[in-house]
């Protein structure tokens, strides 16, 4: 049965800097508009305190999270065990998107491994802590990160730049919401 916790107790801290992925979920306000889910890793995971987190935003074909957070602050955060006992935990919040020039974000990307990709650090305050069963997710074995990311960037540092393909490709949500 699944449980709601007031704050990330050491169990749930333990278990959610073991996992190697997690999902991020924003939405517009727009009925119309378009749900995003998007897989994350690289290490770019942190806690904060017991009811803050953050994660390390890097650059990608979309903006969706940064344009629905900029609208509305509403995010979900999902961890699912692929490896050992099953378990599902859902980390709701309000969050904010910390581009280089805010001042918070040199302290906060320093808790990450250097991504010269990183465009922002995404930070929750969590007003929802909970688990689930996780017993209908598929068993699955680590294998490690992918390169492409890191090496795409580093092809883009040495062409037009990360910047420029931010400035292309980040100004605006699918849906035409502001992102970078």
């Amino acid at each position: 049965m699944g449980k709601i916790y007031d704050a990330i107790s050491e169990r749930l801290e333990h278990f959610l800097l073991a996992q190697n992925l997690f999902f991020v979920a924003t939405a517009p306000l727009a009925s119309d508009g378009h749900v995003n889910l998007s897989p994350k890793g690289l290490d770019t995971f942190a806690i904060l305190g017991p009811t803050s987190v953050a994660y390390l935003d890097l650059t990608g074909s979309g903006v969706e999270t940064v344009a629905h957070l900029r609208e509305n602050g509403r995010i979900v955060l999902m961890f699912c065990a692929f490896e050992g006992p099953p378990l599902i935990v859902r980390l709701h919040g309000r969050g904010e998107a910390l581009e280089p020039e805010h001042p918070d974000y040199p302290d906060l990307a320093a808790r990450f491994p250097e991504h010269p990709g990183a465009r922002a650090v995404i930070r929750l305050e969590l007003d929802r802590i909970s688990d689930s069963c996780g017993y209908g997710v598929a068993l699955y074995a680590y294998q490690g990160e992918r390169s492409q990311l890191p090496d795409w960037v580093a092809r883009k540092q040495a062409k037009e730049g990360v910047a420029a393909y931010r400035r292309a490709h980040n100004a605006k949500s699918i849906d035409g919401l502001p992102g970078l």
